[in-house]
């Protein structure tokens, strides 16, 4: 009996991590945070960035030379509201 009720102790406390990442705001996103924030790949949201779909900004992470794409909380609420932004045509 104790087993089993200590599995179920962990299933309801895996769930409720899961339902307060999903609740939690964040200032900033990384890709991966932002694409499983929307239900896309995160390859998708570094095109998207890299286009002027959605904006974001570069910035260093510490992890290395490069600098790695980040989204603010406004464009999130924003991009849920209204979508990608137009292409962008070269003049």
């Amino acid at each position: 009996m104790d087993i089993e009720l200590t599995s179920r102790i962990e299933r309801i406390e895996a769930m409720l991590h899961v339902l307060v990442e999903r609740q939690q705001v964040r200032e900033w996103y990384e890709v991966d945070q932002f694409a499983a924030a929307v239900g896309k790949a995160a390859f998708t949201v570094r095109e998207w960035a890299r286009l002027g779909r959605i904006r974001a900004e570069k910035r260093k992470s510490g992890r290395g030379a490069y600098p790695q794409w980040v989204i603010s909380q406004a464009e999130l609420d924003r991009y849920q509201r209204e979508g990608l932004l137009p292409i962008q045509r070269p003049r």
